[in-house]
């Protein structure tokens, strides 16, 4: 069973957030499979029920960002998921708007939540989808940034972006990671200048 959590902040204020991308990913999963994502478990909203044919479980951890491994921990210890069948989806500022990068393995870069993540794991030995949000101009508070309402520009990105996340975990589960890192580790070209 795959265990595939969303990383956010639980609250209608960071709903619609850069911040909650990881949320509305798994949102996107849940809608298109039918599966209801709100019984609360170890500190996380969580579904059961399958996603391309495969069993899941999808969780929403309602802990704050950085305390997300916390949640995680549980769940993985609640559902005996090791580290190589947990894939974590969350935003990430150091890619640009539109772009999702897969990866079977890394360090969590500047994200808390991924630290978190990490920390509670003990490992850093397993798959992320990351979601672009990075600012196309400089930006003195990065905390700021991300938890500010998204404008309508952003969400239309944001709307087709979580789109290709749940196409790339579709393909995680049916084609394995490399398969689905070969079709959506790509570039995404910078906005067009208004």
């Amino acid at each position: 069973m795959r265990l595939i959590v969303g990383l956010g902040n639980p609250g209608p204020e960071y709903q619609w957030t850069p911040h909650n991308l990881g949320f509305l990913a798994v949102d996107e999963i849940a809608n298109r499979s039918g599966v209801r994502v709100e019984r609360p478990e170890a500190q996380a909203l969580v579904g059961l029920g399958t996603v391309a044919g495969k069993e899941v479980i999808l969780a929403k951890p309602q802990t704050y960002m950085n305390l997300s491994g916390n949640s995680v921990g549980r769940l993985m210890d609640k559902y005996d998921v090791e580290p190589v069948e947990l894939l974590v989806l969350f935003d990430e500022r150091d890619l640009p708007w539109g772009m999702i990068r897969i990866g079977e393995r890394g360090s969590a870069g500047t994200h808390n939540g991924a630290k978190s993540v990490i920390s509670a794991v003990g490992s850093q030995e397993f798959a992320r989808l990351r979601l672009g949000c990075g600012p196309d101009h400089p930006v003195g508070d990065l905390a700021a940034y991300v938890l500010r309402p998204m404008k309508k520009g952003d969400l239309e990105v944001a709307g087709e972006m979580v789109a290709a996340a749940g196409d790339a975990v579709e393909a995680i589960l049916t084609q394995g990671i490399a398969a689905a890192m070969n079709k959506y580790n790509r570039r995404v070209p910078p906005p067009e200048p208004k």
